[in-house]
């Protein structure tokens, strides 16, 4: 049995965005508390969070990173995760492991695009919330102002617990006012501050307060402290200095007697049946003795442990050799081995209690955010799923040589299954294989993973578009296949003509042939020359979509009819029939949503315009503090490099999403081009 109780877990996500220090900061907490011996450095590439190769050549986190360490009677779960908007999904997923999360902010560059999106993910999943202002230790920078900012970002119920001693080299407790003053401000100036907004939580110690004008005692503090930060309405900010060690003794006390242990926190929202609005809500209990209800929020592709799914116990008890239900499945794996991690380090443990964080290796059923499980009561059960950003940018990718192709979709899955953020497609239209992610950096990540890791070279390029082909007037066409090589010829004639549908109708096939001059036999190689008419094009090589083909007339010979011959009459009088039906080429039109500054908003809108795109609405409420949200329609291939531009127009505080909403014809120009381009291959073929 562990050496701690459920009552004595802590469980903490840093979050924050690229360069705040988050690394550097767990590094100096597992210093601290005597998990290990000397301090690590992101640079030099020996910190216990940054274990991959491709990290410690990047200098900064790709990927989550679990670790725990005991301190003062209270066992910590941490997490370290990536602050770049491109590994942003690493740090969402964290937040459905842990009670708390710690938004670390570089005093530099103060508040960034992470600080503000962690911000209200934090909140929107019921975490309690902490600032931490790292790097208090560098020059030139304003701490009063950066305060001021935060409060007016993100409310005035963000209030300083301690502050930096005259010479940051050590803080102040404002809730104890131990330790001297502070440059900063007043300590009993911020200390009234935050006993005011702490006593709103409880009614009786307001009165009391107001009235006899006697401040509450530290013990009746303590539990309505934890009470206004488990609902959000007090959110502390604390200042360190991970590189000196300033301000870390103190950050790991208020971790230990402030931050909610699990049976403090919010629950965790559960729900039975399917997703959506049929959903009922699912009471998990922090309880040992109960029921397994366990959350995936993690898994790892680890070269030496296989398939590594990284699970926090919501209820009951995990033990070694239990029997675990995935899912709905209804027969049970093995719980073979239970791991802690340590970095990249695997630490066997024999159970794991209600707030633990835990692994199970070598399982290929267990999958992100699955729900694990030891009894079919709790069959049909799933975690409230968070808001991922949706992976936009695409590249086609194909293996340099042909023998590699199997592993390519055994690696692309294998990269798929542990990032949220990461998709493959295989396009049937375009017989592409396309990979998706948040951005450049992390695409260029997993293009670098696949050729060291996995030794698989590849070739990219941008994905091809889409397009579809179409008449918009009735036609005719004929054709008469007539071949005579010396023996048995071919003959097969077949008159038919087309009719535009309306969008969406897809193909409309009919049979009005009559008096037998093309036999019944005959008849499905008839429809698969349609068919690979249509599937070929005719304008620029797409298919052809929203036609009805009537087969109304042809010829047979009673010995040289063949089915090829058919196919082939077939084949060709579509091809006639399209080409004197006024062909034209349709674009895909994807409805696209855009969360950006207010500020922008009209370079924005006047971007969308010159792509050929048209706003639908806009909201100036949605998408968190300052943010607006701008719907509209825009042409998909006009938006091959929209993510480096909005990325430059809103200095990388922007985010969109797409969805294909309608084909529609493209412009004359475009076309000519197409058609042209498509000309030149036949000929070079």
């Amino acid at each position: 049995m562990p050496s701690y109780t459920t009552e004595s877990i802590r469980s903490i996500a840093l979050v924050g965005h690229g360069g705040a220090g988050k690394t550097t900061l767990a590094e100096a907490l597992l210093l601290k508390a005597g998990a290990i011996k000397t301090k690590g450095a992101v640079e030099k590439g020996s910190t216990v969070c940054d274990y991959d190769p491709q990290e410690k050549a990047a200098g900064h986190s790709l990927q989550s990173a679990l670790v725990n360490f005991a301190f003062e009677g209270v066992h910590v779960h941490l997490i370290d995760t990536p602050g770049y908007p491109d590994f942003s999904g690493q740090a969402m997923a964290a937040l459905a492991g842990v009670d708390t999360a710690l938004i670390v902010i570089n005093a530099q560059t103060g508040i960034e695009l992470a600080t503000t999106r962690m911000m209200n993910a934090a909140q929107a999943r019921g975490l309690a919330r902490m600032i931490v202002i790292n790097k208090i230790d560098a020059d030139n920078i304003d701490l009063p102002k950066l305060v001021t900012a935060i409060q007016a970002q993100f409310g005035k119920h963000c209030l300083v617990l301690d502050l930096p001693a005259h010479d940051r080299h050590d803080t102040v407790d404002v809730l104890t006012q131990n330790g001297g003053d502070s440059d900063f401000d007043s300590v009993a100036r911020a200390h009234r501050a935050l006993i005011d907004q702490i006593i709103e939580e409880d009614e009786d110690l307001m009165a009391r307060y107001l009235e006899d004008e006697v401040e509450p005692s530290a013990a009746e503090l303590h539990g309505v402290f934890e009470q206004a930060l488990r609902a959000g309405h007090l959110v502390p900010i604390v200042f360190v200095s991970a590189k000196t060690g300033a301000g870390i003794p103190e950050l790991l006390h208020v971790l230990a007697t402030l931050a909610p242990n699990p049976t403090e926190g919010n629950i965790a929202p559960f729900f039975r049946g399917a997703r959506g609005a049929d959903a009922i809500d699912y009471a998990v209990a922090p309880d040992p003795n109960l029921h397994v209800v366990a959350h995936v929020f993690k898994v790892i592709a680890d070269p030496y442990m296989g398939k590594v799914s990284v699970f926090r116990v919501h209820q009951g008890t995990v033990k070694k050799d239990a029997q675990l239900f995935v899912g709905d499945a209804k027969k049970p794996i093995k719980v073979a081995h239970l791991y802690q991690l340590q970095g990249k380090e695997f630490v066997e443990v024999t159970t794991l209690m209600p707030g633990d964080l835990g692994a199970i290796a070598k399982v290929d059923e267990i999958d992100f955010d699955c729900v694990l499980h030891d009894s079919h009561d709790e069959d049909h059960i799933h975690l409230r799923p968070l808001e991922f950003p949706k992976p936009m940018l695409g590249l086609a990718v194909d293996t340099k040589r042909q023998v590699d192709e199997q592993r390519l979709f055994d690696i692309l899955h294998k990269l798929e299954m542990e990032d949220p953020c990461f998709e493959v497609e295989r396009h049937s239209t375009t017989h592409e294989t396309v990979i998706r992610g948040l951005g450049d950096m992390h695409l260029r990540y997993k293009l670098e993973k696949m050729a060291t890791q996995h030794k698989l070279e590849l070739v990219t390029r941008p994905p091809s578009i889409p397009y579809r082909e179409t008449v918009t007037q009735n036609a005719e066409g004929h054709c008469r296949h007539k071949k005579q090589s010396g023996g048995a010829g071919q003959f097969g004639e077949v008159y038919l003509r087309v009719e535009p549908l309306p969008r969406g109708a897809g193909l409309e096939l009919v049979d009005q042939v009559k008096g037998g001059v093309i036999p019944i036999v005959f008849m499905p190689a008839v429809e698969k020359g349609v068919r690979r008419a249509l599937a070929d094009g005719v304008v620029g090589g797409y298919p052809v979509e929203d036609i009805r083909v009537i087969v109304y007339d042809g010829k047979h010979h009673s010995v040289d009819s063949k089915e090829v011959a058919f196919f082939t009459a077939a084949r060709k009088a579509l091809v006639a029939a399209i080409r004197a039906a006024a062909p034209i080429v349709l674009e895909p039109i994807v409805h696209i949503e855009i969360v950006a500054p207010e500020s922008v908003m009209g370079e924005i809108t006047g971007d969308l315009a010159s792509r050929r795109g048209h706003v639908t609405g806009t909201n100036g409420a949605s998408g968190g503090i300052g943010m607006s949200t701008v719907t509209g329609e825009i042409p998909l291939a006009e938006i091959s490099d929209y993510a480096s531009r909005l990325k430059s127009m809103t200095s990388g505080q922007g985010s969109y999403s797409i969805r294909f909403a309608h084909h529609a014809p493209v412009p004359p120009g475009a076309q000519a081009k197409l058609a042209a381009a498509f000309k030149l291959h036949e000929e070079d073929d």
